[in-house]
């Protein structure tokens, strides 16, 4: 009996965690895929604090891709490698807006984001 439990108890882990990139956004290259370049530029009137990107097939855009602390400040940039293929790229101020675009990277591609409210 006790063997038994313990083997649901180990599927129902390893089923939850194949399931993490959907709530992280999951990673933002995939081994053995062509990439390209993101570049988010802030043109708000102040700085971003937060940055999600995940793949368009995720369940949620997952957690802020800056380092801890880091934002953008306005009139920067930030560069991101992705893996080629639709994005769901969003962004934030503390206190501010929003905004969400879904990108398409192509293969050694260049896609510039301006982010202006």
């Amino acid at each position: 009996m006790k063997r038994r439990l313990a083997a649901g108890y180990i599927g129902l882990c390893a089923s939850a965690l194949a399931g993490c990139d959907t709530v992280t956004g999951g990673p933002l290259t995939r081994p053995g895929e062509p990439t390209g370049t993101l570049v988010i530029r802030n043109n708000t009137s102040g700085r971003l604090d937060a940055v999600v990107i995940a793949d368009c097939t995720a369940l949620s855009y997952g957690f802020n891709r800056l380092s801890k602390g880091s934002y953008i400040a306005r009139g920067e940039e930030v560069r991101f490698t992705l893996s080629a293929g639709c994005w769901d790229v969003g962004s934030g101020k503390i206190g501010g807006g929003e905004g969400y675009k879904r990108l398409m990277i192509q293969p050694d591609g260049l896609v510039y984001l301006s982010l202006d409210s």
